[in-house]
């Protein structure tokens, strides 16, 4: 081939890279990165239907688990054993990104890495508990989305003697393990309104079933008895025992999630959980893309609600306000 021929192929060629567009970020991207999801409950419906609008939300952000993304799942059921192993587990495949869910998995997860990025859900007090320097700049490797603050704890009480006017003792109930630091961050409130409104405080500390039935059996021999909960991975894993013995002794009972109401439980107020999973998808999409978690503001809850469950009401005998009812976003009959 004469060389003439040969040198203007090479120019035509080198003219065409030099005039296409540069490669997308996404396409240098199009490689499968790995992301951790380590949570605190148990894979239940309630944990895959946050799964499930995590992973829709990172659809939308352009990311497909299988294709240009792997997922690693973990579920820790409300054990910190498991939890610490999962953590190892997941540092060890060396993630982009790792989603954590609550204040104990992140605990765990900061003892694991400093490095390996991690988005957190539903974590009370991020600040409190050394997780971040800032809400506006974590300044660390750490950013995510808040949940309840301290001061639900006495809102429930509030909103229990309101349903129930002959209220008399109300009870908080927690495992210390699995919602560290309950003592300063929602005790206080706690026993601050149920002494405001002339309501007897008491706490009750739970680490296994023989002790949540022991608890509960005893706040059940005392009439005029409430019960009411913080946001705690041991509580929901145990959700189902919980709900029925409540509905034995006949304790109105106020739980954060909605799932609590759903399962038989007297009311439930706090946040929308699938909502906050939904939105972490965003921020764990731009960290995969090269952002740092530093740089990104943690974020609070934007979406609460107020389910009631009117056949427990009727069962307990007891007759929910009208302005209590109308505040409600669901009611199940």
């Amino acid at each position: 081939m004469p060389s003439d021929v040969r040198r203007r192929d090479f120019i035509a060629l080198l003219g065409g890279a030099l005039t296409s567009p540069p490669i997308s970020a996404h396409a240098q991207q199009a490689r499968t990165q790995t992301l951790g999801v380590l949570m605190g409950l148990a894979n239940d419906a309630e944990a895959r239907a946050r799964i499930k609008a995590f992973e829709q939300g990172l659809e939308q952000e352009g990311w497909s688990a299988g294709q240009n993304l792997r997922i690693e799942y973990r579920f820790a059921e409300g054990d910190s054993r498991r939890a610490q192993a999962f953590a190892k587990e997941l540092v060890e495949l060396s993630p982009g990104c790792i989603l954590a869910h609550s204040t104990p998995i992140v605990a765990t997860l900061v003892r694991a890495t400093r490095t390996i990025p991690i988005v957190f859900v539903a974590v009370s007090d991020p600040i409190g508990s050394g997780f971040v320097a800032s809400m506006a700049r974590p300044g660390k490797n750490l950013t995510g989305f808040t949940i309840l603050h301290a001061t639900i704890t006495g809102k429930y009480v509030s909103m229990l003697k309101e349903i129930v006017p002959q209220l008399d003792r109300v009870a908080l109930m927690y495992n210390p393990g699995s919602l560290p630091g309950a003592e300063t961050f929602f005790v206080r409130p706690f026993i601050t309104s149920a002494t405001e409104l002339k309501v007897k405080p008491t706490t009750f500390q739970v680490r296994n079933s023989t002790e949540i039935e022991t608890a509960i059996t005893e706040l059940g021999s005392a009439p005029g008895s409430g019960l009411v909960f913080a946001p705690d991975n041991f509580i929901t894993v145990h959700r189902e025992l919980i709900v029925s013995l409540a509905a034995k002794f006949r304790i109105p009972a106020i739980y954060p999630y909605r799932y609590f109401a759903e399962a038989g439980g007297l009311l439930s107020y706090g946040v929308d959980a699938v909502d906050l999973f939904r939105r972490a998808a965003e921020y764990v999409s731009r960290i995969l893309r090269g952002e740092k978690p530093a740089d990104l503001p943690v974020q609070a809850p934007t979406k609460f609600e107020l389910v009631i469950n009117l056949g427990t009401a009727r069962a307990l005998g007891i007759e929910i306000p009208r302005i209590v009812l109308v505040s409600a976003d669901g009611l199940i009959e």
